[in-house]
């Protein structure tokens, strides 16, 4: 039975006027093309901050693009700690990690109030048989996934507190960017908490290099404002570079050490890049 309290016509999708369409969604599709995805896209679904999209174990049956919000993906060890796997945001694909055993391996939780439109997998599956740009376009995200948890062990395993932060805050940046936003301004949805628990830091840590960068005029924090000050400073810190501040209090050299291994660019396989 349907609810009355839903208007139908505005849960209606239109893939060809949304401007996140070049983020989730293949290039060159035909108008024909984009009305059987309107087709498929038919309806969207909001969630409230705090609430979750799925949880784990739940059974897969659907993909989500955001379209508004930012939410975190997290799974939980067997102790009860929460550990924090990525943060995305309007124009990602969610839901990939259900594909592999028909359920889903992690909880999404919506870390504001989000929208996103839901794309049965059923459906899915079978428009790209008839579609090689989308099945294409799929095995992209796949790909970009793998890419993507290489770039965490990297993170994880090879650079240090402050190289990670950096890393971290210069990718918000790009994809923040990459969305039609200031790449230089931006509001942090995940508390200090949230931030340790994906770089594998403290909470501790987390604030005292905040305060680091801060303090060295390569960022500007307010609560959960971030205003990006000096980017290649920034980058000279992930590159394992030296550099020197530009806080008049205290002009310092600060040497990062470079790992063995040169550090990567920052568009390349830094985790939750889209």
């Amino acid at each position: 039975m349907n609810n009355p309290n839903i208007n139908m016509a505005t849960l209606r999708v239109a893939c060809s006027n949304c401007n996140l369409r070049e983020l989730c969604l293949p290039l060159g599709l035909s108008l024909k093309d984009i009305e059987h995805l309107e087709e498929l896209v038919s309806t969207r679904k909001r969630i409230k901050r705090g609430e979750a999209l799925y949880r784990a174990g739940d059974k897969f049956d659907a993909l989500y693009a955001i379209r508004l919000g930012f939410l975190k993906s997290a799974v939980m060890s067997s102790d009860g700690r929460e550990q924090v796997t990525s943060f995305h945001m309007s124009g990602d694909i969610v839901g990939l990690d259900g594909l592999a055993s028909m359920v889903y391996s992690s909880d999404l939780i919506a870390l504001e109030d989000t929208e996103v439109c839901i794309l049965p997998f059923d459906r899915l599956e079978e428009l790209s048989q008839n579609m090689p740009a989308m099945s294409l376009h799929f095995q992209r995200m796949l790909s970009k996934e793998i890419v993507r948890q290489n770039g965490v062990m990297l993170l994880l395993g090879s650079m240090h507190a402050e190289e990670r932060l950096a890393a971290f805050i210069l990718n918000l940046s790009q994809r923040f960017e990459q969305r039609g936003y200031s790449r230089s301004e931006f509001v942090l949805r995940m508390t200090r908490a949230e931030i340790g628990s994906y770089l594998g830091l403290k909470l501790e840590t987390v604030s005292r290099v905040l305060s680091r960068f801060s303090h060295d005029n390569l960022i500007v924090v307010n609560q959960k404002h971030v205003q990006i000050m000096d980017f290649e400073g920034l980058r000279n810190i992930v590159s394992g570079q030296v550099f020197v501040t530009n806080s008049p209090k205290n002009a310092t050299v600060a040497i990062h050490k470079a790992d063995a291994m040169a550090a990567p660019s920052i568009d390349s396989g830094i985790p939750g890049l889209r």
